[in-house]
């Protein structure tokens, strides 16, 4: 009996020192993330990287104990990534259907919350030596469906939110033509348009748009913003590039919305980081590069001073 109690306070010390060891190495902890401590991973459309990076660079600094960890790659990946347990938030370019929210609510028990932060736009752009740099809506479906002979090239092959934006608003659901091309990404659609003359790049206003980014400014050197025919306004003739006025308005035909998708059931990093980019600081990173706030309405207001006496 003693023999047999020797061997099993053997085995409980043993299991205790190696669970000990485990956690010093960096097994599962215990501590949970707060909206302004701890670490999330995050997945977040390709087309959004440049304005998401300025996000979290401003708020690590803001929020020294916090990490987010993100993953930029295709719309339809992230959603993927959002079915993991590992990934609690994403950034695309739509919200989640009916059916999608109920999956989610079943393997949950709760639905995840989705809203707007921020317009984006689909911008046009075309080498600075090209001849063509004014678009009808029209111009666009032939390129895209493949009557016209210019090559266009887009962001990914079938899983982006360019990709589907495009196929959904100026296509109408039918086939691409077998003059789009895909490329690796949005820098490297820039990088291609800027080489050559007959090509149509299809980007996030996102990579083209932040007059702030010397690399943006050294590409538009390379490239320029397409006009492309206002189809809402009320003046026939009237064409737009992508700009902060121009979606505001309705005049550019192109526009998208940035989505936050977030499963957190509490309080969590998530939801902190949500909540900066809703207000005011988060919503002035969108403002400055040139995208849109769908959170807040920043407006100029004109005042005067009168001077005393």
């Amino acid at each position: 009996m003693k023999e047999r109690m020797k061997h099993s306070f053997l085995i409980l010390a043993v299991l205790l020192f190696f669970a000990a060891c485990k956690g010093k190495e960096g097994g599962v902890k215990d501590e949970t993330d707060t909206p302004n401590k701890g670490t999330i991973r995050i997945s977040v459309d390709e087309s959004f990287k440049p304005v998401i990076e300025e996000q979290i660079k401003v708020h690590h600094s803001s929020f020294p104990d916090t990490k987010i960890i993100v993953s930029y790659k295709p719309e339809v990946e992230c959603l993927k990534d959002l079915q993991n347990d590992s990934t609690r938030m994403i950034l695309i370019a739509r919200g989640l259907s009916k059916q999608e929210s109920s999956i989610f609510e079943s393997s949950l028990g709760y639905r995840p919350q989705f809203a707007v932060l921020a317009y984006d736009a689909v911008a046009v752009i075309v080498n600075q030596a090209s001849a063509d740099s004014v678009f009808t809506m029209n111009d666009l479906k032939d390129i895209l469906s493949g009557k016209s002979k210019k090559i266009a090239v887009m962001d990914g092959k079938n899983a982006t939110s360019t990709v589907r934006f495009l196929k959904d608003s100026v296509l109408r659901g039918a086939a691409f033509g077998a003059n789009v091309v895909a490329s690796k990404n949005s820098e490297d659609v820039v990088d291609i348009v800027s080489k050559n003359e007959n090509v149509v790049g299809f980007v996030g206003l996102s990579w083209v748009g932040d007059s702030y980014d010397p690399k943006q400014q050294a590409n538009l050197k390379k490239i320029r913003l397409a006009l492309v025919e206002c189809v809402r306004c009320v003046e026939k003739g009237f064409f737009a590039k992508p700009s902060q006025a121009t979606i505001s308005y309705a005049q550019y035909p192109l526009p998208r919305p940035m989505y936050y998708i977030l499963k957190e059931n509490s309080a969590g990093l998530g939801t902190g980081f949500m909540n900066f980019m809703s207000l005011e600081r988060g919503q002035l990173i969108f403002k400055r590069a040139l995208l849109v706030p769908a959170k807040m309405n920043f407006k100029v207001r004109s005042g005067k001073i009168k001077e005393s006496d």
